[in-house]
């Protein structure tokens, strides 16, 4: 990221609604002046990974730089707080892109929804019985007949995430892969997943989805009672994110798998 030394970024701030975050808003929009995201060079996000996520959806149609402070409780993909330095510290920002995923998921009732995904894009049962769920990539059935709680798709910005804590594997930025990762699968009972290529149609069709409904949904965004899902990567979209140079996300996700 290049912040020409003649004249200061103009800057975005925008915060998550806790008590600390948005004091945070109100002392830096004093210190180092404001505009609107949609007039803004960086946009600035101050809160947790939540907020940051919620950041990103807003911005993907103006795809304007975003630099977090971590003021939530992980940050993954956010820098550290601090309120002083901050235009040098864009000035030596590094950019990561992220390419989000596309989900289209269509109900029992033939509606059909089209959602972006920046974590992961999953599928969960609704009811007291295990998921049935088919599953297909790119037109082949590598499952015909998954009993589980739920799977999920994940892009490595994400793997760290859900996917992580449904024992998914941890992918780096420029492995070129996607997870595929069960949650709790019952048959078969030895099935942990598969890495996918990134360029992958993942389809999801749910088996009996009346007596066994299941709910798709893209990050935060939940559709009810779903009878199939398509999962691609969003490759017309690009979301930049700035670090600082020491809080490099490739390395954040290295690290992360040799955490104790």
């Amino acid at each position: 990221m290049s912040v020409s030394p003649s004249s200061a970024p103009s800057l975005a701030f925008v915060a998550a609604a806790t008590p600390v975050a948005r004091a945070a808003r109100v002392a830096l929009e004093k210190r180092y002046g404001s505009v609107t995201p949609a007039k803004a060079d960086i946009i600035v996000a101050l809160g947790g990974d939540g907020l940051m996520l919620h950041t990103l959806h807003n911005n993907i149609r103006r795809r304007t730089p975003i630099f977090g402070m971590n003021l939530g409780t992980v940050g993954f993909l956010l820098n550290q707080y601090r309120a002083s330095g901050l235009l040098a510290r864009l000035k030596a920002a590094r950019e990561v892109m992220l390419t989000p995923l596309r989900m289209v998921a269509t109900t029992t009732r033939g509606q059909r929804h089209e959602v972006v995904a920046i974590n992961e894009v999953s599928l969960l049962r609704s009811s007291r019985q295990t998921a049935r769920i088919a599953v297909a990539v790119d037109g082949q059935m590598r499952l015909p007949d998954l009993h589980c709680d739920g799977v999920l798709v994940a892009t490595p910005a994400g793997s760290t995430a859900y996917n992580l804590s449904a024992h998914g594997p941890i992918i780096p930025l420029g492995a070129g892969l996607l997870a595929l990762t069960p949650i709790n699968a019952f048959r078969p009972r030895r099935w942990r997943g598969a890495l996918l290529p990134h360029q992958s149609r993942v389809e999801f069709t749910v088996l009996d989805p009346r007596k066994r409904p299941v709910a798709a949904a893209a990050d935060s965004v939940e559709i009810s009672n779903i009878s199939k899902v398509t999962v691609t990567e969003a490759n017309d979209i690009q979301l930049p994110l700035l670090f600082d140079p020491e809080h490099d996300l490739e390395e954040r996700i290295l690290k992360e798998q040799f955490a104790p």
